[in-house]
């Protein structure tokens, strides 16, 4: 598998197994057979109330948990110094370890003390209760002050990005700060297929349009992507995306794509304006 290295050495498979919104045993035969395949990053979080089910996974799983990159994430209302404490302490718990890979900021919160956040955040770090920290659904200009004037070391930033959503901006600053940007809900909630110009790469690289959308990230530096997939065979497309060569027409193609379809932004949300193409 693939990797990134981020700035403070992070090691992170470019091809993950997003497990929202599966539960209970469904997402652990997904965790366990994903291993067995050669994922080798998991992603969940909090509020995906999944994380019991991902830590049975990886707790009968032969491979060992150092060889897993494993991220989960605080939600947006728990974000006060020891409310995220205690949030973490349970997702170890529920995890059944003792520290994560990567432990982010789901979302922004409201009205909320970012400088306390971040600081515990730091601090959950330092203490080894998570090796890396970052963020997801931050826009450019939270990103920049929590980088530039909180001086957070964020590892990563976790956002949608997908054929139908560009995230030129974010990706450009995530890459001169050194952090990987993990694309969330890479295959625009299978919308993919419906992309006419999609379906005509596919076809002549005999390959599926989810394997073309999911390359398209993957040869972009600094880029992950954690696609769900519940199904051994949907788990194998998308490794299969790693074995596809695309061409500069092929690219050509999918950069003319409108880019501005933002499938997730529920009303919580922050303003996305200062990320948007």
């Amino acid at each position: 598998m693939q990797n990134i290295v981020t700035h403070d050495r992070l090691v992170l498979p470019r091809l993950g197994l997003g497990t929202w919104p599966m539960l209970g045993e469904e997402c652990a035969r997904a965790v366990q057979s994903a291993l067995e395949l050669g994922y080798r990053h998991i992603d969940t979080a909090a509020a995906y109330e999944n994380e019991a089910a991902v830590g049975r996974a990886l707790e009968q799983s032969p491979v060992s948990r150092e060889d897993v990159h494993l991220t989960t994430k605080v939600w947006w209302d728990q974000l006060q110094p020891a409310a995220m404490r205690a949030s973490l302490e349970r997702s170890l718990d529920a995890l059944r370890s003792d520290r994560v890979d990567l432990f982010m900021i789901h979302w922004p919160g409201r009205d909320w003390d970012l400088p306390r956040s971040i600081e515990t955040l730091v601090a959950l770090r330092e203490e080894g209760k998570a090796r890396h920290i970052g963020v997801a659904n931050f826009p450019l200009a939270l990103l920049r002050r929590t980088v530039e004037e909180l001086g957070a070391p964020l590892s990563a930033i976790q956002v949608e990005y997908h054929v139908l959503l560009g995230q030129r901006q974010l990706l450009d600053y995530a890459r001169q700060h050194g952090m990987a940007l993990i694309a969330y809900s890479p295959l625009a909630r299978n919308r993919i297929a419906e992309v006419a110009e999609i379906r005509d790469i596919a076809a002549r690289h005999r390959a599926q349009p989810a394997q073309i959308a999911l390359k398209w990230l993957l040869d972009q530096p600094a880029v992950a992507a954690i696609p769900k997939a519940g199904s051994v065979a949907n788990q194998r497309i998308n490794l299969g995306a790693l074995e596809v060569m695309l061409d500069d027409e092929d690219r050509a193609l999918i950069d003319a794509l409108p880019k501005n379809q933002r499938l997730v932004s529920p009303d919580f949300a922050p303003a996305w304006d200062a990320c948007d193409e």
